[in-house]
């Protein structure tokens, strides 16, 4: 009997802090690692966004914007994006990363953004955050050359640490990847509890269940 005591305190102890649901999370069983391939993606998925042939992509896929050199608006508006469910466990910190494609610089654009948005997250204090439209959004800003790179999803201002997601339940979420950029793409999409929760992935195709 005290070794069961023992072991709710500390449960309890972890779970200061977190959103509501983290300790039923915690009876669930550790989550899954979530990586989504753009190649996987039906055209139903896809909003003016085009399929474009990359051998070094998952499935030789991935999915990317024309180039024009005009600006684009954050969330709510409905710009050119992607959508996507997965299945999340509540209550257990997740961080977003996005294998991105910076493309080459034109006119105001610098072809290297992503926003992104997921319904069902939720702040600390369990208010909900980042729906897709509405103007609650993670931005991904990829680096200024025009090649691959894994971006973090951040909130604007916060160090990564600060930009963990957590869901209020577990079940089914809509991911929303809105470009931020003309002319920017990507072939991967990784959401991580746990081996990318403070670092993103080391190599270029994260495997579907594996190690990267």
């Amino acid at each position: 009997m005290n070794q069961v005591v023992a072991f709710a305190a500390v449960v309890l102890s972890a779970g200061a802090g977190l959103p509501s649901g983290a300790l039923v999370a915690a009876a669930q069983g550790p989550p899954r690692e979530i990586v989504v391939y753009a190649s996987d993606l039906p055209k139903g998925a896809l909003s003016e966004f085009a399929v474009w042939d990359d051998p070094a992509s998952p499935g030789g896929k991935m999915v990317g914007t024309s180039n024009t050199g005009d600006e684009l608006d954050p969330p709510p508006e409905n710009d050119p994006h992607v959508t996507f469910k997965m299945q999340v466990q509540g209550g257990v910190p997740y961080r977003c990363w996005i294998h991105m494609k910076v493309g080459v610089p034109k006119g105001k654009s610098r072809a290297n953004k992503f926003w992104v948005q997921m319904s069902g997250a939720v702040d600390k204090a369990n208010t909900e955050v980042l729906r897709p439209g509405t103007g609650s959004y993670l931005t991904a800003q990829g680096r200024a050359q025009p090649g691959w790179a894994w971006v973090g999803c951040d909130l604007a201002g916060l160090e990564p640490a600060g930009s963990l997601i957590y869901f209020g339940t577990t079940g089914e979420v809509t991911v929303r990847l809105q470009a931020g950029m003309e002319g920017v793409g990507f072939d991967q999409f990784v959401l991580s509890p746990g081996r990318f929760l403070q670092k993103p992935p080391s190599a270029a195709v994260v495997e579907k269940g594996g190690e990267d």
